[in-house]
């Protein structure tokens, strides 16, 4: 130990994040992913990838 501190040492504090105001732009932006992820899982579903309406245990055909 060197020094008379001792120990573990506390991190510095960061400062605050400011809070980024959103232009129209940017919330139009972050709407249309929204809307651009739904229509992806969409299509999945369609797909047959994603089957939520069978839920449970699969059972395979052996006794």
């Amino acid at each position: 130990m060197s020094g008379p501190e001792g120990g573990k040492k506390k991190p510095l504090k960061q400062p605050k994040k400011q809070t980024k105001k959103m232009d129209e732009e940017d919330i139009a932006f972050k709407q249309k992913q929204k809307e651009q992820k739904k229509l992806e899982e969409l299509k999945a579903n369609a797909a047959g990838k994603e089957s939520f309406t069978s839920g449970g245990i699969k059972k395979s055909g052996k006794k």
